[in-house]
């Protein structure tokens, strides 16, 4: 099976690179060459575009920012669906919502073209070795067909049903580690405030009922001062957004996720777009010229 590969940032090269490492023949594009490189000099074939990507391969995954940008790879002459018309699967990566991946995938499917949706959950860290989990959604023959290129990707696979069920429990699964995140900022800064030993909070928390994946992870990124988790404050109020129109079509009263996207615009208001997500605990550092630093934590999770 012969795949290519669009879309090459931190998330998607680390995943085009455990696809790679795995055996699987891959032809890659990005918009930054630069990308493409590493790559490239693995081995991997570089294609000048998306349609030249799907033209010589038999399924082209895609790991994008934002529905606009999908929507862009996919159309136009020199799209993937112009290269895969007629044959071959979509097999889109990028978190989107579950309207948007429907409204695609019939736009692939007028050119003979069958999507599965695959987001992934777990941070790039996980995505570089291999240990992401995948949420799949589509039918349940595609799901087989291209299982193996997923678990070359991915530790953990959930096929979750039809189109559009991996998008939904995505972004539930994005509003919960966000809402946790804001949350982890305001028990680090008790524990600051209160004359705790940070590193031994830490630690305690991780230990107790009151841990998350978040905790255990981006908590030790905000007490290094680095935040770099490889997510943008840009793409938390994208994926927040998702999961309150959500909360609004399905009835669902989402209070906590309300508030956390409040949150979250202020965050980029005073930091910009192009921040790390974790830096949404600067604003209660910052309001209260308290930062939340003990020594041993990494800079980036490995």
């Amino acid at each position: 099976m012969r795949y290519g590969f669009v879309g090459l940032g931190e998330l998607g090269g680390a995943l085009a690179s455990s696809l790679f490492k795995r055996g699987f023949p891959l032809r890659v594009h990005d918009v930054d060459a630069r990308r493409m490189q590493r790559l490239m000099a693995a081995g991997a074939i570089g294609a000048d575009s998306p349609r030249a990507v799907a033209e010589e391969s038999d399924a082209v995954i895609t790991c994008l920012p934002s529905p606009a940008a999908s929507e862009q790879v996919l159309s136009g002459p020199d799209g993937v669906l112009a290269g895969l018309s007629g044959r071959g699967a979509w097999i889109e990566m990028s978190t989107l919502g579950p309207d948007e991946i429907r409204r695609l995938a019939e736009r692939a499917a007028a050119q003979g073209v069958r999507t599965l949706e695959a987001p992934v959950t777990g941070g790039v860290h996980l995505a570089a070795r291999g240990e992401v989990t995948v949420l799949v959604g589509g039918d349940a023959d595609l799901y087989e067909t291209h299982r193996p290129a997923l678990e070359a990707m991915g530790k953990r696979l959930f096929f979750m049903g039809p189109l559009g069920s991996a998008a939904l429990i995505k972004v539930i699964t994005n509003m919960l580690a966000f809402i946790h995140l804001v949350a982890d900022g305001e028990a680090l800064m008790l524990a600051k405030r209160g004359g705790l030993d940070l590193a031994q909070a830490w630690k305690a928390i991780a230990a107790s009922s009151g841990t998350s994946f978040v905790h255990e992870t981006e908590g030790q990124l905000i007490l290094n001062g680095s935040y770099d988790i490889g997510f943008t404050m840009d793409l938390a109020l994208k994926d927040l957004g998702f999961a309150t129109k959500a909360g609004a079509e399905l009835g669902v009263p989402l209070e906590l996720a309300a508030r956390t996207l409040e949150i979250f615009r202020r965050g980029r208001a005073a930091y910009g777009g192009a921040a790390q997500s974790t830096e949404i605990v600067k604003l209660l550092e910052d309001a209260l010229g308290t930062d939340l630093r003990a020594p041993g934590f990494p800079a980036r999770l490995e």
